[in-house]
């Protein structure tokens, strides 16, 4: 991924490759990378006590997601998906991701995130939480 934020790894997720994540090309779906980097990050959130279990007044939401398909992942495989963060902003926290096989130092395929704290019963951004914005200065 190229570097032109700095940012600090916060999480790493693995999971295994099924054989519904591949598509007729017989490689995982481009689709299914955006899960991997979604189930990453809702495992990091909850640690925070934020996520599906935490009460919804308050939430972290995607305004951007990307990903860069570098080279295709196929069945049977575990993946590893490290998670960094950058700067927090007043409202937002860039998210960045690398997916790597288990037991391999190819990069598969980087992507990014950008999450903006939200408050769905007024529908407005709200400060980033301070544990939240304290994790990611830490790192």
């Amino acid at each position: 991924m190229e570097h032109e934020h700095a940012r600090k790894w916060v999480h790493t997720t693995r999971m295994p490759v099924r054989w519904g994540d591949m598509d007729a090309m017989g490689h995982v779906n481009n689709t299914v990378y955006f899960r991997y980097m979604e189930q990453t990050r809702i495992e990091w959130l909850e640690t925070f006590d934020y996520g599906v279990t935490h009460a919804q007044d308050e939430a972290a939401v995607i305004v951007n997601a990307s990903c860069t398909f570098l080279v295709p992942i196929a069945y049977p495989a575990i993946v590893e998906i490290r998670m960094y963060v950058g700067k927090p902003g007043r409202t937002s926290l860039p998210t960045y991701y690398e997916i790597r096989c288990e037991g391999e130092d190819v990069l598969y395929a980087e992507g990014a995130a950008k999450l903006v704290w939200f408050l769905p019963a007024s529908g407005k951004s709200a400060p980033l939480p301070e544990r939240i914005r304290a994790s990611a200065e830490r790192h």
